[in-house]
């Protein structure tokens, strides 16, 4: 099941999903209300909708993913294997510090404080996997609200939450990664496996 960003809808994500299908996985989308509905709307709901099925693993791009770990971390009990987060702030945004430290906070809306404040760590039962980029093009880069290496939104540091099964890195802007054929093949690799393969990115240090 796949899971959008902030500010995106269920289409953004379909190039990934198109991907993962040629990849022979079945795939949903879920899509949220990312501004006027936020976590507090998005994860019991993508809880219910876990509660339904059977074994499913999450991929989120962005917020998509720190929804799907917060849905997780509100009911452990929940049969999902395996989580790939791309590009997600989990451990906090600065991009959304800033936007809100200059009166934008109206732009987060209700996703903003789990934008700006993250996770702790994880210790769910869930494999946890991030794949992040390292191209500095988007809106954090543009504000200077980003420092060393970045995905133009998201700051590397921010991805490093402690807990993960694996993380990896690779040559993609923010918006890049829902696009990246090297991003679905990492996925895929880390749905099945529960790493990502070796050789196919830069092991982050």
């Amino acid at each position: 099941m796949l899971l959008h960003g902030i500010w995106n809808s269920r289409a953004w994500i379909g190039p990934l999903a198109w991907r993962l299908r040629m990849r022979g996985f079945a795939v949903e989308v879920f899509g949220y209300s990312s501004v006027f509905g936020g976590p507090d709307v998005a994860v019991p709901q993508l809880v219910q909708r876990l509660r339904r099925g059977g074994q499913v693993s999450l991929v989120g791009h962005s917020l998509g993913g720190l929804v799907a770990l917060e849905a997780l971390r509100r009911a452990p009990e929940l049969d999902v294997p395996r989580v790939v987060c791309l590009g997600s702030p989990l451990l906090g945004s600065d991009t959304a510090k800033m936007l809100a430290g200059h009166g934008w906070m109206a732009a987060l809306g209700r996703s903003g404080d789990l934008l700006q404040h993250g996770l702790a760590e994880w210790d769910g039962r869930a494999e946890v996997g991030l794949v992040a980029g390292s191209v500095p093009h988007g809106l954090g880069a543009l504000m200077g609200a980003l420092h060393g290496d970045s995905d133009g939104t998201v700051a590397l540091a921010e991805t490093r939450l402690p807990g993960l099964a694996d993380h990896c890195v690779v040559q993609a802007s923010h918006s890049g990664l829902v696009l990246s054929p090297e991003v679905a093949d990492l996925t895929a690799v880390f749905l099945r496996h529960g790493r990502f393969r070796e050789g196919a990115a830069r092991r982050a240090a």
